[in-house]
C-alpha cells in the first residue's frame, strides 16, 4: 500500500550552511518561520551523505545542492533560485517576490544575471581557500575574479544608485540571492574582499544585515571567522557546517518564541 503523507509533513532541505545557495533557502524559510528538515549532504561526494550518491542522484541527476523536497507530493526541485521563486508563488510570499508582472520580472532580470555575477564570488574568492581539493587553474581564478568586479559595479552605478535594495525601495529574493555570495566576503566573515571603493554596496550590505534570522542563517559562516590570512583546514569547515546546522535547528525548534523583525 502507497504511504501517505499528511499536508503538514515539513519540508526536506538538502545542503551544507556554508553552502551559498543553500544559505538563500535557509534563510527564507527561517525568516517566514515555515517548517523545514535541513539533511547534512556533503557536496561531491559519491558517499552516502554526498550529492553524487546514487540515492542522491535519483532525487536530483545535477548532483547538486540545494535541492527541496516536498514529500508529501513526492516532488523534488533544485536550484537556489528556482526554489526561492517557487516557495514564494506556493506561500504567496509577495512581499519577497511581486505578484505584478513588472516588479516580478524585474527581480527575475536580476536573478537570471546573477550565475555569471554575483555568484563568481565564490569561484573567485571562497572555494579556492575553502575547497583545496578541488585545485582551480589560476586562468578560471582569474576570470571570476574580472567577472565578480564587474558585477560589482554594475550593481554600484545601476541596481543600487537609487534604490534600497536591488529593486527597488523593498527587500527581495534577488536581494537575498546577491547578499550570500557578496556579503560572504565581508570583515565580520571570511574578510576575502575590500569593499571600500563600492559605498552603495556596503549600506545596501549593512540593510541586508539587520533583516529577520540573519545571524541564524549565517551561524556557520560566523564560525568560519575570518580566513583571508590562512585559509581553513577540512576540520574547520565540517566544523563550521555542524555548528550552523545546530543554531538553524534551535532557530527552528524556538519558533512559536520569536517574532518578524520587518527589514528597516
Amino acid at each position: 500500500m502507497e504511504k501517505c503523507m499528511s499536508p503538514d509533513t515539513p519540508l526536506i532541505l538538502y545542503g551544507t550552511p556554508l553552502s551559498q545557495p543553500v544559505r538563500a533557502v535557509i534563510w527564507l524559510l527561517l525568516s517566514k518561520r515555515k517548517a523545514f528538515d535541513l539533511v547534512l549532504i556533503n557536496p561531491g561526494s559519491e558517499g552516502e551523505k554526498g550529492s553524487r550518491s546514487e540515492e542522491f542522484l535519483s532525487k536530483n541527476p545535477g548532483g547538486t545542492i540545494p535541492l527541496l523536497e516536498e514529500p508529501s507530493a513526492n516532488f523534488f526541485l533544485a536550484e537556489a533560485h528556482a526554489i526561492l521563486a517557487y516557495l514564494c508563488q506556493k506561500y504567496r510570499w509577495f512581499d519577497l517576490y511581486p505578484e505584478e508582472a513588472k516588479s516580478r520580472a524585474k527581480v527575475d532580470w536580476y536573478l537570471h544575471s546573477h550565475h555569471r555575477g554575483a555568484r563568481d564570488a565564490s569561484l573567485a574568492f571562497f572555494a579556492p581557500n575553502v575547497r583545496k581539493d578541488l585545485k582551480f587553474p589560476d586562468d578560471v581564478i582569474r576570470m571570476s575574479v574580472a567577472i565578480f568586479n564587474r558585477h560589482l559595479k554594475s550593481i554600484e552605478s545601476g541596481w543600487l544608485a537609487s534604490s534600497n535594495y536591488l529593486t527597488g525601495d523593498q527587500v527581495s529574493i534577488a536581494d537575498i540571492a546577491a547578499y550570500v555570495d557578496i556579503g560572504q566576503l565581508r570583515p565580520r566573515f571570511t574578510n576575502l574582499f575590500n569593499f571600500d571603493l563600492f559605498p552603495n554596496i556596503s549600506r545596501w550590505m549593512e540593510s541586508m544585515e539587520r533583516l529577520d534570522m540573519h545571524d541564524e542563517a549565517h551561524a556557520g559562516l560566523i564560525n568560519l571567522g575570518d580566513i583571508s590570512r590562512n585559509s581553513p583546514d577540512k576540520q574547520s569547515v565540517i566544523a563550521a557546517n555542524k555548528y550552523g546546522y545546530e543554531v538553524i535547528h534551535r532557530t527552528k525548534s524556538n519558533y512559536s518564541n520569536l517574532k518578524t523583525i520587518d527589514p528597516a
